[in-house]
């Protein structure tokens, strides 16, 4: 064997120095507060995850496992190991489409980066502020791991942003709130990129198993697992991200690393981060929006003769007719308008697709992929267009989405859908004192201690 190089890049040193001194760092007041707001979205849909198929067979697999009773297993009454409890987690949290997500890094970070800086949090005695500050930190490495990709790969097939993402930002908000250097730092990020994995075949999973494993579970696992060997005393390569053979040569013919380091400390992503109003897909949101809008006009189900609905080119074919109810376009409209509304239950019931009045609004409706509205900002814009029976023609733009950056969620509608969310499981008290909890995370010395009795049943 020839001499190994062990020089690190400037760029390098910067990103594992920033990452290793963050849960200490000043952090502003608004993204502490947007931290909360995502910490408890991620953990209710989590929550809520753990009773649909894919939450309950990762409950079930990590306790067929087993592993050191340390961390919690949400929706659970047992411990395991944090390895097990952030690959569980993570699959709970994108058990369906209820998570956050963050338009231009392509991804939602929170179904990865909370579940492994929760884990990290619970073995490391971590207090509340750390724990805010490392998930803040997480959408910043995250989103900037993806975009340092480069454009054509962000929009371009190969590895998937879904599960790239939240393993960089999963892996820097373990490393922080585990206390490492930044050499161990280095060799963490070492170890996740040998684990950077995850093809865009997920787009065909149409029960939302191996989907949720490769957004949440995956990545929370994956981070964790390199987290706890860099803790056990293992070294690893001083920098993948640059020198011979490393991290962009393998995954990108377009690569931009300096965007790694670009900014951290003045531009903050969990600031461009979006908080879904509605439990179904993000390009459904605005559709969503619209549909409701008009129905708060007059507009309902028999007067309906035609319903025209156009979304960006690049994501229509997301949600375009799809077997999943959450995640069709057609079906949840139709849903909406029927029913005077929706709700969780009702966005996540199979049978309603045989509905015959939703049916009937769903072989009215069509679909346009308009690429005006993908270049369009605010991003994720909708038209819909309604003919009556009577012959009125009813129009209406949703130009900022609800739960975007540009119409943002105040604390109390992240708190109303959380709860909403999470009663069925924990009743109306126990919800109530959730949320409180993270609303106040600053304040708590162990957050993960803190944090369990509320996550279990």
């Amino acid at each position: 064997m020839g001499v190994v190089d062990t020089a690190v890049s400037e760029g390098t040193e910067a990103l594992a120095t920033y990452i290793s001194g963050a849960a200490k760092a000043s952090v502003p007041d608004d993204v502490i507060e947007k931290a909360k707001h995502h910490t408890l979205d991620t953990l209710a849909a989590a929550i809520s995850g753990s009773h649909l198929r894919p939450g309950k067979l990762a409950t079930g697999y990590v306790k067929a496992m087993g592993g050191t009773p340390e961390c919690t297993v949400i929706g659970s009454t047992f411990l395991t190991n944090a390895v097990n409890a952030s690959l569980a987690n993570g699959i709970m949290a994108h058990a369906d489409e209820t998570d956050d997500s963050h338009l231009v890094g392509r991804f939602h970070p929170g179904c990865g980066i909370v579940p492994a800086a929760l884990a990290a949090a619970e073995i490391s005695g971590s207090n509340g502020l750390q724990l805010l500050k490392a998930v803040a930190l997480g959408y910043d490495i995250g989103t900037r791991f993806n975009v340092s990709l480069g454009p054509r790969k962000l929009y371009a097939g190969g590895h998937s942003t879904h599960s790239i993402g939240p393993l960089f930002g999963g892996t820097a908000a373990s490393a922080t709130l585990m206390g490492f250097t930044p050499e161990q730092v280095r060799f963490h990020l070492s170890y996740s990129v040998q684990q950077a994995s995850g093809a865009q075949c997920w787009a065909r999973d149409d029960q939302h198993t191996e989907k949720a494993f490769d957004f949440g579970g995956m990545t929370a696992r994956n981070a964790l697992t390199g987290a706890t060997m860099v803790a056990a005393g293992f070294t690893a390569v001083a920098d993948s991200l640059s020198g011979d053979n490393n991290f962009f040569t393998a995954v990108s013919n377009d690569p931009r690393p300096e965007e790694l380091w670009k900014e951290l400390g003045t531009r903050y992503e969990i600031r461009e981060a979006t908080i879904k109003k509605w439990c179904v897909g993000s390009p459904i949101q605005g559709a969503i929006d619209a549909i409701t809008l008009l129905m708060s006009q007059g507009l309902t189900a028999d007067k309906v003769e035609k319903l025209i609905l156009e979304l960006p080119d690049d994501r229509a074919n997301l949600v375009d007719d799809r077997s999943m109810p959450n995640i069709n376009v057609q079906h949840l409209v139709a849903l909406t308008l029927v029913d005077g509304g929706m709700n969780f239950e009702s966005s996540h019931d199979h049978a309603r697709m045989e509905d015959p009045k939703v049916k009937a609004i769903r072989q009215k409706t069509t679909l346009i992929a308009n690429p005006e509205l993908t270049t369009a900002l605010p991003p994720r814009q909708v038209i819909l267009r309604v003919e009556t029976k009577s012959g009125e023609k009813l129009e209406h733009r949703t130009h900022a989405v609800k739960g975007t950056p540009a119409n943002p969620m105040t604390r109390q509608e992240v708190v109303e859908k959380a709860i909403d969310l999470v009663e069925p499981t924990l009743g109306r008290v126990r919800s109530r004192q959730l949320a409180d909890l993270v609303m106040g995370m600053e304040k708590v010395d162990r957050a993960g201690l803190a944090l369990r009795p509320l996550l279990q049943p």
